[in-house]
């Protein structure tokens, strides 16, 4: 009797992206960000879906609708798995979103309340996402910040940080 072959391996979905995806970032921030996705992917089944996300936003303490949901899965044509992730970032990053319009949202999402940061969870995750901040990198932004009440205001740093409508016009232009 012949000896059996073994089942062909599947190949892994690749999300329709092509795998020089990888070769728009660097090892690093390829790292940083299949953290992220493994914080995500509650489920680790390899996708984040919807639910990932509701309890991914419960645990940070943000609250969003089951649209916001939607929003953000339907800002994928196919299921978001690793590759698909780097894909939607290299995008966003290619200058498909204006890139003032990343920083707002990303500081909104920080929000507490509408134009409060707490300032202590902010200052975690600036020490343990993205290109991790030390206690005196922290200090350093924290110094320049409009605290009132004892919460960051959002508006104000985001003012800080993105040039106000004209300014960008003028800065192009010289």
């Amino acid at each position: 009797m012949p000896a059996k072959k073994p089942a062909p391996k599947k190949k892994a979905k690749k999300g329709g992206a092509g795998s020089n995806i990888f070769d728009l970032f660097t090892q690093k921030q390829v790292a940083e960000f299949k953290e992220g996705f493994q914080v995500m992917d509650k489920d680790k089944d390899g996708v984040v879906n919807k639910e990932d996300l509701k309890t991914t936003f419960s645990e940070m303490g943000r609250a969003a609708t089951e649209e916001d949901f939607d929003s953000m899965i339907a800002d994928s044509p196919n299921p978001i798995n690793f590759t698909t992730l780097l894909s939607m970032f290299a995008s966003r990053s290619s200058g498909e979103q204006d890139d003032d319009d990343v920083i707002i949202s990303a500081f909104k999402s920080f929000e507490a309340k509408p134009g409060q940061i707490d300032p202590k969870e902010f200052r975690s995750m600036l020490k343990a996402f993205g290109d991790k901040f030390t206690d005196a990198e922290v200090d350093d932004v924290f110094s320049i910040m409009d605290m009132e009440s004892g919460t960051i205001n959002s508006g104000a740093l985001i003012s800080l940080l993105v040039a106000k409508k004209g300014e960008e016009e003028v800065e192009e232009t010289a």
